[in-house]
C-alpha cells in the first residue's frame, strides 16, 4: 500500500528527504505551496491568500486518498498544515497552540504562565514605531533583543543597544514594508479568523537578552505524550548571534540535557500542544546552569533530518510522516553510521557579496565524490542580497551537512570539503569561512 503525503511549502531539506530511494513504492509525495526564497516562485507572495489556500487544498484533496499533511516550513506551514489536515479529517496539531507559539508575544505570555523562571522579560513596540517612535516609547531599558511578533528565519531579529539603533532597525522603505506586510498577512488573517489572540502580529517584541550556550531540543507529541528525540548544539560565529553550525549530539552533560528535556516537555504540554513535532531553542544560563527558553517552533527542523539519521539511524522526516499518518514513529538511538554530525553554515558577515560562485558542475562533482554529504547553495545578488543582510544580519550562501566517527574527523572532513569548492568572498579572504575551520572551545 502506497501512502499519499501532502507536503506544504516544502524546502530543500523536505525535497531531499522525499527523493530518498527508500520511499519508492511506499510513499507518494505531493508538494503544494511556493518557495519564499526563489524567484519567480516567491512572487506568488504578493497575491497569496491563506484562507483561500486552505479552501483550495480542502477541495482539491478531499476524497483523494491523502494519508497525512506535513510541513517543516517556518513561515506559513504550521498553521496552514493544521487547517488543511483538519479539513481533511487527518491528525494535526491544535491550531490554538500553533498560533500562540508563532506569535512571539503571546508565546512569551504562555511561557510566563507555565515556567516563569525560564522565561525572558518581554514588552511590545507598536507597528508604527519606525515612523513616530520616541525614546519615551521604548518600554524596556537598553540593551535588549528585538524581533517581529510574527516572523521566521530570524528575520529582523537583533540586539539593539540604543534608541538610534532601534529606530534605524524599525524604519523601512515602502518596498520593505510591503514585503513585511505580505509575509505577516497570512498569519494575521488566520489569527483573526480562528483565535481570540489580540496583539497585532505586525508589532515588534523586545526581549531580555539571554546569555549562555544555545541548544535546540527536538521532539514530538502523540496523543498528548511527549517524546524527546535529542538536543543539537547551536554554535555561533565568534562575537555574533549568527549560526555557524548545528552539531549533534549535544556536548552538554547528561544532567543538563535532562533539564533541557524536562523544560521542553513542560512548555509544550502547558501550551496545549498535544500532537505534532516541535523544536525548542534555549540558552543554558552560565550562572545557574538552568535552561531558559528562546522560542518554540511548532514544526520539525528540516536542516536536522540527516543529522539524526547519521548518528541515530533514523530520519525525523520519516517520524514526521508516521506521526501525521496516525502511526507511532519508529525511533533508534546511536544506531547510525557516524558518532557525530553537523550542519556547517557558510555566511558572508560583511554584506559585500561573493566574488565568485562555484559552477553547478563543481558542486555536482563535490556531491558525487562525497555521496553522503548534503550540499545546499543559495545564490543571491543585488537588492535581494542587501535586504537579507539587513533583515538577517548576514548572508547564508551555503550549507554542508556531514558526519564522521569523531569530532576531530568531522572538522577535518569539513576542511577537506571546503578545499574542493571555493566561493571567494570579496574583502577579507574567506572571512566568513575561516572560523568554521577551527574547532570551538565547546568541542
Amino acid at each position: 500500500m502506497v501512502r499519499r503525503i501532502l507536503v506544504l511549502f516544502p524546502d530543500e531539506w523536505d525535497r531531499a528527504a522525499a527523493r530518498d530511494p527508500r520511499h519508492r513504492g511506499h510513499l507518494e509525495f505531493i508538494h503544494e505551496g511556493f518557495d519564499l526564497f526563489s524567484f519567480p516562485d516567491n512572487a506568488r507572495l504578493l497575491t497569496f491568500d491563506a484562507l483561500a489556500f486552505v479552501e483550495r487544498m480542502a477541495r482539491r484533496y478531499s476524497g483523494a486518498g491523502i494519508d497525512a499533511v506535513v510541513t517543516s516550513d517556518e513561515q506559513f506551514g504550521p498553521f496552514l498544515a493544521t487547517l488543511v489536515a483538519g479539513r481533511l479529517g487527518l491528525p494535526h496539531t491544535p491550531l490554538a497552540a500553533v498560533l500562540t507559539l508563532q506569535h512571539k508575544y503571546h508565546a512569551r505570555q504562555a511561557f510566563e504562565r507555565i515556567a516563569p523562571e525560564a522565561n525572558a522579560r518581554t514588552a511590545l513596540i507598536r507597528r508604527d514605531f519606525g515612523r513616530h517612535g520616541r525614546p519615551e516609547d521604548v518600554p524596556v531599558p537598553f540593551p535588549f533583543y528585538v524581533k517581529p511578533a510574527k516572523a521566521a528565519f530570524s528575520v529582523l531579529a537583533r540586539r539593539v543597544d540604543s534608541f538610534q539603533e532601534l529606530f534605524r532597525h524599525t524604519r523601512f522603505g515602502w518596498f520593505e514594508a510591503a514585503i513585511i506586510d505580505r509575509l505577516v498577512r497570512p498569519f494575521a488573517d488566520v489569527m483573526r479568523a480562528y483565535s481570540a489572540l489580540t496583539e497585532d502580529p505586525y508589532s515588534m517584541v523586545c526581549e531580555e537578552i539571554l546569555h549562555g550556550r544555545q541548544v535546540t531540543a527536538n521532539g514530538f507529541v502523540r496523543e498528548g505524550r511527549v517524546t524527546m528525540l535529542g538536543t543539537v548544539d547551536s554554535i555561533m560565529y565568534p562575537g555574533t548571534d549568527q549560526f555557524q553550525r548545528f552539531q549533534y549530539p549535544s556536548s552538554l552533560p547528561a544532567d543538563a540535557l535532562a533539564r533541557v528535556d524536562a523544560l521542553a516537555a513542560r512548555l509544550v504540554e502547558g501550551v496545549g500542544f498535544t500532537h505534532g513535532m516541535f523544536n525548542v531553542e534555549m540558552r543554558i544560563d552560565p550562572a545557574t546552569g538552568m535552561p531558559r527558553v528562546i522560542e518554540i517552533n511548532p514544526r520539525a527542523a528540516g536542516q536536522f533530518y540527516d543529522l539524526f539519521e547519521r548518528v541515530d539511524g533514523y530520519s525525523p522526516f520519516d517520524a514526521l510522516v508516521d506521526l501525521h499518518c496516525g502511526r507511532e514513529p519508529q525511533l533508534r538511538h546511536r544506531a547510525g553510521r557516524d558518532r557525530h554530525a553537523a550542519s556547517f553554515v557558510l555566511r558572508d558577515l560583511t554584506g559585500a557579496g561573493l566574488g565568485r560562485w562555484p559552477s553547478a558542475a563543481e558542486v555536482r562533482a563535490l556531491q558525487e565524490s562525497n555521496p553522503d554529504v548534503h550540499v545546499m547553495v543559495y545564490p543571491k545578488r543585488g537588492a535581494d542580497l542587501a535586504r537579507e543582510v539587513k533583515w538577517l544580519g548576514s548572508y547564508r550562501y551555503a550549507v554542508f551537512n556531514l558526519g564522521a566517527p569523531s569530532l576531530a574527523a568531522l572538522h577535518e572532513r569539513f576542511r577537506s570539503l571546503s578545499a574542493q569548492v571555493s566561493f571567494h568572498p570579496r574583502g577579507q579572504l574567506m572571512a566568513a569561512e575561516e572560523p568554521l575551520l577551527e574547532r570551538s572551545s565547546g568541542d
